[in-house]
């Protein structure tokens, strides 16, 4: 079986978890991430951010909160300085 550096694991990390990997790539990361606890790690973390990315993006900013905010940036970025808090 080919073999795969971590650096090319995390070339193709993204493609790997979206399942766009054609099948000998796609066993030659299996048998790397089976070999190497670092790339496990890595590959773990980034899911769990992707999972927690997903479900915060469902998150609803109510409508006045929102509004404000956007003034707020805009006058920040019209008076050329950063906005308050």
């Amino acid at each position: 079986m080919k073999e795969i550096s971590c650096e090319a694991l995390l070339v193709y990390l993204s493609d790997y978890i979206d399942n766009h990997l054609d099948e000998e790539l796609t066993a030659v990361a299996q048998h790397h991430l089976a070999t190497c606890e670092n790339c496990r790690i890595v590959l773990d973390s980034t899911q769990k951010t992707i999972i927690l990315f997903k479900e915060k993006s469902k998150e609803v900013i109510p409508a006045e909160r929102k509004a404000r905010l956007f003034h707020q940036l805009q006058d920040a970025f019209l008076a050329g300085k950063e906005p308050t808090k």
